[in-house]
């Protein structure tokens, strides 16, 4: 995506979530989102439309990911659970908006296949952010599932949170994280090194003695 195709949406998306703290998402319109953003509203055509700018959200909110910082001497988890609190605080800032977007966006088939898509997108930016995008000990893709996992039941807890500290939504993720990093550690156990080393051990306590030269042939 091109610089100036993202600073459109990017400024798409601002309008639309300062226009969405008084009016339905669903009410919204591309000329008002335009007009809010001070654009005119040719400067989208080709570019996006409404159902773009929502989408373009979710990428928007990964952008916060990238604005603190995290430290080596942090587990993983915390390093994780840091960074996508960051997301959650930018969702915060514009809770009302928001909540008017989840609320349109679960009548739009096609917005929820999207999502499907830019939770996992949101998930590798996290590990990214958190300098935990190196090879790791499971591939890729199941990280990235794992965490998409943890990321939609938070979401589920920020909804429902009635804490200005979002003690709700903080231990939720916690609580994915937690278990995330403890069925890693079951499978790592289970079937990683350790367990191969197990199994070479057992191999050579079960294998046959070597022949002695009582029992060489002469």
């Amino acid at each position: 995506m091109s610089d100036a195709r993202k600073d459109l949406l990017n400024k798409g998306v601002e309008a639309a979530l300062e226009l969405a703290k008084t009016i339905d998402w669903r009410d919204l319109t591309l000329s008002a989102i335009a007009e809010r953003a001070g654009l005119s509203l040719k400067d989208f055509h080709g570019v996006a439309d409404k159902a773009k700018i929502s989408d373009a959200v979710e990428d928007w909110l990964d952008e916060a990911m990238s604005e603190g910082s995290t430290s080596e001497d942090e587990t993983r988890r915390t390093r994780l659970f840091d960074v996508i609190m960051m997301r959650f605080d930018r969702m915060e800032e514009h809770r009302e908006a928001m909540l008017s977007l989840i609320e349109w966006r679960q009548t739009q088939p096609a917005r929820l296949l999207n999502l499907i898509a830019a939770r996992h997108t949101t998930a590798s930016w996290a590990l990214s952010c958190s300098g935990l995008d190196g090879s790791g000990d499971f591939p890729k893709p199941i990280r990235t599932t794992a965490i998409a996992w943890a990321l939609a039941q938070a979401e589920t807890a920020w909804r429902k949170e009635d804490s200005s500290d979002l003690s709700r939504t903080m231990a939720k993720l916690d609580g994915e994280l937690r278990k995330m990093e403890e069925r890693a550690g079951w499978i790592a156990g289970r079937f990683g090194r350790k367990s191969r080393d197990k199994d070479d051990e057992d191999l050579q306590t079960s294998a046959p003695d070597e022949p002695t030269t009582e029992h060489q042939p002469s």
